[in-house]
């Protein structure tokens, strides 16, 4: 059987597209008492970013904390918050920021109509009704969490993501103006998740014509951003996380990032950071890619962490292991249907000695 999936249905790239944001949820927001609620990344607290947005009365402005990765136990925090400020369902769930921000706002938008805690839905296809309407405005450009159907959360026992048709915003706007001033380390960082997606998913078992066409647009774009100059690469960047996302979409993601969750599970790296410390020890699985990574690495001058996993005990490596391990789908499109022979326990914890 072959997957039928969905994709985000609107769409608006360009720059200076985020003036637009208003007239877009105004089509939204009902006839009279209306909420929107704008989940924004909390480094924009004062900006003038925080000024233009489209606050109307009765909306509600939160400043979620993204210096950790997102968890379960927060996306409940806010979706209490939510509904202990509206005696409504809100209109819309609008994320501003980075991944992290962008998944708050997908789980935000599922919990608020699907009842229990985020735990409960960390899997794939768990969710059973219909999110609430949710948008999002990317200000890094990378992850592809703008086109993901996937929210990825740290659970007490786990991460992963809640995988659902359901999670999928309703609406992106792509406005690379959007990307200027971000610190070099975390453009770096969180670009190379999006050139990571495109050498698993280009060398992946699971690879078709669909994801190989998205794939080789999305990398191509990594490599002008990342090897030359271009006056436009932050437009560029913005397209190949969009690519990037959509070749990932109809195959999967591979070794890499089955090793970055489990890196974030116990020491709660970042996924940007963590998908380049682990890339970095994948050359026999993907030579060439970490062969180009590396050049990238050289030509912005980026020197990654070393020795993260040198003081951790026992109890903490096969925590991690087993994290990694349990994310069959990443190995089989990794290594095929024989995963499990080749990546074997003693391997990924080879692996993560060395990191």
């Amino acid at each position: 059987m072959y997957r039928n999936f969905k994709i985000v249905p609107n769409i608006i790239f360009g720059r200076g597209s985020f003036n637009q944001l208003g007239d877009i949820l105004k089509a939204k927001r009902p006839a009279g008492e209306s909420t929107m609620v704008f989940v924004l990344d909390r480094v924009f607290t004062g900006t003038a970013l925080e000024s233009r947005l489209p606050l109307e009365k009765g909306d509600l402005l939160i400043h979620v904390n993204v210096d950790e990765e997102p968890t379960t136990n927060y996306v409940d925090e806010l979706v209490a918050k939510v509904r202990a400020s509206t005696s409504r369902l809100p209109d819309g769930i609008i994320g501003i920021g980075g991944g992290s921000t962008m998944d708050l706002a997908k789980a935000i938008s599922l919990l608020l109509t699907n009842p229990g805690s985020a735990t409960e839905y960390q899997g794939w296809d768990l969710i059973k009704y219909p999110a609430v309407y949710h948008a999002a405005v990317p200000t890094l450009a990378g992850t592809g969490a703008e086109i993901s159907r996937t929210t990825v959360l740290t659970g007490p026992d786990k991460k992963l993501g809640i995988n659902s048709d359901f999670t999928l915003f309703d609406q992106i706007l792509l406005d690379p103006e959007l990307l200027a001033g971000v610190p070099k380390e975390q453009w770096f960082y969180t670009g190379m998740d999006c050139y990571i997606h495109d050498v698993e998913s280009l060398n992946g078992t699971f690879l078709n014509e669909f994801s190989r066409a998205y794939g080789e647009k999305s990398i191509e774009l990594c490599r002008q951003v990342f090897l030359e100059d271009h006056p436009d690469k932050d437009d560029k960047l913005m397209m190949a996380s969009y690519f990037g996302g959509m070749s990932i979409a109809y195959s999967q993601v591979g070794a890499c990032h089955a090793l970055s969750y489990g890196l974030a599970f116990v020491l709660g790296t970042h996924h940007g950071i963590g998908c380049c410390i682990a890339f970095d020890y994948l050359e026999d699985i993907y030579p060439e890619g970490v062969r180009e990574f590396r050049e990238m690495m050289a030509k912005h001058d980026i020197k990654l962490p070393r020795n993260i996993t040198r003081d951790l005990d026992e109890q903490a490596m096969e925590t991690m292991t087993s994290v990694a391990l349990n994310l069959a789908p990443l190995w089989e499109n990794c290594l095929g249907k024989d995963w499990q022979s080749i990546m074997t326990r003693q391997r990924v914890r080879e692996l993560y000695n060395r990191m």
